[in-house]
């Protein structure tokens, strides 16, 4: 496992694969069996892992309890993320969901508590609530960080112009920064490509990407059947609902084929080189609910497509940028003196 900093913001070290941990526990009727989930955990860690990413909503809280006993012999060797504003209630309340200063405290102390610890590392704001407004959470995360009780902020969830907004008003309010983004990403869902990657590399923003497999579509193994996977709840769910997702799943499945790796291992490969040629961090969320599993992305470690393999599922699995992104890109000519061909572009910004 190798390391880097989360996004150009912060010095905060993490692992090149942070350990999802929706999966540990099974009060939402489905999830790993605490003993399982340790010993997923113990494997994580021993292949070098130290990112953890968990929310007060996992398993109604069981996956903070269960992660907060896992980490508690070596607290400060790992990177513990959490979320809030789902709540950790199966019945949620008015007045402790959503992203308010009191909904913030009020899930921050009870999550410290079932973690078990005083500080965390970093916290996401799960989704927005469309009613708070920016200038209260972030005054109430900046007083977070400013007491101890966490150190990084961040937005999951979030589209591009309230993350933009967001870190524009904490830097001029001189407030704690928003550090990075949470997405969802895979060869299958490439939408962020349009306005949320770009937005992260430009601003430095660190970008964890959850489900890579593409909610195990990806996987192929669900070609004969969804049963196992479409009633689980919380799942994430994709099926070959359009030509494209079903022309995805064949070149993954093509590619797999002809190198005799595992489809799942070429998709995750490719998310992989995809975050190793981004002008920020990319850190893939992986959520393994078995050994086997976990087996299969540390497997992904050691894969390297060629640059016509990765190229392959590149073109495939692009989505179109739609407006005003393709007006802009047929534009260039006259916007760069005539000739964009001659023109040298900064590399630090997106195209």
């Amino acid at each position: 496992m190798r390391y880097t900093t989360f996004g150009h913001r912060t010095g905060l070290r993490v692992s090149e694969y942070a350990l999802g941990a929706a999966n540990f526990g099974t009060r939402w009727g489905a999830g790993a069996e605490p003993d399982e989930a340790r010993r997923v955990f113990d494997r994580f860690a021993e292949a070098g892992g130290t990112f953890l990413d968990t929310s007060d909503a996992y398993q109604f809280g069981e996956s903070e309890e269960l992660t907060g006993k896992f980490i508690a012999a070596d607290r400060d060797h790992f990177v513990l993320a959490t979320k809030f504003a789902l709540g950790a209630s199966p019945q949620p309340d008015i007045s402790t969901t959503g992203n308010s200063r009191k909904a913030l405290v009020a899930s921050v102390e009870a999550s410290l508590k079932r973690l078990g610890t005083d500080y965390i590392d970093l916290l996401w704001v799960h989704f927005p609530d469309q009613l708070t407004p920016i200038e209260e959470l972030l005054r109430g995360l900046d007083d977070l960080v400013s007491s101890g009780k966490i150190h990084h902020a961040a937005l999951s969830n979030f589209p591009a112009w309230r993350v933009s907004r967001a870190v524009t008003l904490a830097d001029l309010k001189d407030r704690a920064p928003i550090v990075g983004i949470q997405t969802e990403y895979s060869l299958v869902e490439r939408t962020a490509d349009r306005e949320l990657l770009p937005m992260a590399e430009s601003l430095g923003l660190g970008a964890a990407l959850w489900s890579p497999l593409g909610g195990g579509l990806l996987t192929g193994k669900y070609r004969g059947g969804n049963e196992g996977r479409l009633t689980d709840l919380g799942a994430v769910i994709h099926t070959e609902s359009t030509d494209q997702k079903t022309a995805v799943v064949d070149a993954v499945l093509t590619l797999a084929e002809e190198t005799g790796i595992a489809p799942a291992q070429i998709a995750v490969a490719w998310v992989r080189e995809h975050a190793a040629r981004s002008a920020t961090t990319l850190v893939p969320i992986i959520g393994p609910r078995s050994l086997t599993q976990l087996d299969s992305y540390l497997s992904a470690l050691d894969v390297q497509l060629t640059a016509e393999q990765y190229s392959r599922l590149s073109e495939v699995s692009a989505v179109e940028l739609g407006a005003p992104h393709d007006k802009i890109a047929g534009s260039l000519g006259g916007t760069q003196g005539g000739d964009s061909s001659r023109v040298i572009s900064p590399a630090t910004l997106p195209a």
